[in-house]
């Protein structure tokens, strides 16, 4: 798999530079940018890495003008990992902060993504899309059924949360089958503020643009959030049925393959 965008190419990571500059970007973005931090985090060399990788497919956005010697050719990354590939590792990334149960007994193919960020000078543009399209085609190939993973709001107050978080509650909550929920003992209540209450505007301008994207293709959020510490980020679960993904929203992000 590999789609082409002007300069910019989607890809599945293929070496270990490609791997390298993975992790290389994700400290730039995670550690470097939000203040976030990790067990197997190396900061003297800027990686960003924990035990779940060596299971996950990485899915990278490439500058083909970039030198991969300086580690800049990757500037958009996904970490992807099917319910298949889950039996190695034993679990999901998003079972330390959320109860999966509902989707893992549902019996359909899952998709967790993750650990998904932009370069800062790559942002706004087409790069997003790009690497969207690149996911797009990877759950078409593999027959996935449900997409899911924990998605950040930056910081860990949640009182300054309170107006985006419960939007997402009131506006986004997944339906019954979907419904995944905050572990009890790291439970967050999102419904903070009354729905009427609520400048939906304001706050869905404090929501991140990748949570946007999910909204967009009508995806939901569990039941609760959880405050990450370590990371500096107050978490909710996004999830989305490809079932329920309208043909209008499917035209934006699937492309055809590059040849």
């Amino acid at each position: 798999m590999q789609l082409k965008n002007h300069h910019l190419q989607v890809r599945l990571a293929q070496s270990e530079a490609d791997l390298r500059a993975a992790e290389r970007l994700r400290y730039d973005v995670f550690v470097a940018e939000l203040g976030g931090d990790g067990p197997l985090v190396d900061h003297e060399a800027r990686f960003e890495r924990d035990a779940f990788d060596p299971f996950y497919d990485h899915l990278i956005l490439v500058d083909a003008e970039a030198d991969e010697r300086d580690m800049a050719h990757v500037v958009g990354v996904y970490r992807l990992l099917t319910s298949d590939r889950a039996l190695e590792t034993g679990k999901f990334y998003s079972e330390d902060e959320f109860d999966l149960s509902v989707l893992k007994g549902s019996g359909r193919r899952l998709l967790e993504l993750g650990r998904s960020c932009v370069r800062r000078d790559h942002r706004g543009g087409l790069a997003l899309q790009t690497i969207w399209r690149g996911l797009a085609d990877y759950v078409l190939e593999r027959e996935i059924d449900i997409l899911f993973g924990v998605a950040s709001l930056h910081g860990t107050d949640v009182d300054a949360l309170a107006l985006p978080l419960a939007h997402l509650h009131h506006a986004h909550l997944a339906p019954s089958d979907l419904r995944v929920r905050a572990l009890e003992h790291v439970y967050q209540r999102m419904d903070l503020v009354p729905p009427e209450q609520i400048d939906r505007v304001a706050a869905m301008g404090a929501v991140p643009p990748l949570i946007k994207s999910y909204l967009r293709l009508g995806g939901f959020v569990g039941d609760g959030a959880f405050v990450d510490h370590a990371f500096n980020t107050t978490d909710v679960c996004l999830v989305m049925d490809t079932a329920r993904i309208s043909d209008e929203a499917k035209a934006r992000y699937v492309s055809e393959r590059a040849s």
